[in-house]
């Protein structure tokens, strides 16, 4: 797949922290309970901590319980990739940014309660959060 922001290897790095790197360009996953963005309840927008491509509207943040920050949609359908995951011996979808490929988390259809039916379980390293002035 061809991405809008496509940088290599050594400029990802560059660029990314080694937790950072690990989470949205290995896939790797942050301790549950430990994101500095699971807590935040003011209103604004959640982007792409490796390319600022906007991704969440707090108004869609609910506390799910799961220990990362969760929403039951996307800014924009198209804000977000969806691809199937069997890297765990089981069937889950990753979801990534649009924009730069980056691993954000995962999206279950668990989301109970929500307009959407749906539960994206993303990353708050993989995140940057903007409040609203």
């Amino acid at each position: 797949m061809t991405y809008q922001v496509d940088k290599s290897d050594d400029e990802w790095r560059a660029q990314l922290d080694d937790e950072q790197y690990a989470v949205l360009r290995e896939a790797a996953t942050e301790r549950p309970w430990t994101g500095e963005l699971l807590d935040e309840e003011r209103a604004g927008i959640y982007a792409c901590a490796a390319c600022s491509s906007e991704l969440f509207k707090s108004g869609t943040k609910f506390d799910s319980g799961c220990g990362w920050p969760s929403f039951y949609e996307s800014v924009r359908p198209e804000a977000v990739e969806l691809i199937e995951d069997t890297s765990l011996g089981m069937l889950r979808t990753e979801v990534r940014c649009a924009n730069c490929g980056s691993h954000l988390g995962h999206v279950f259809p668990d989301g109970f309660g929500t307009p959407t039916g749906d539960r994206y379980c993303m990353n708050s390293i993989a995140l940057e959060f903007t409040p609203e002035s």
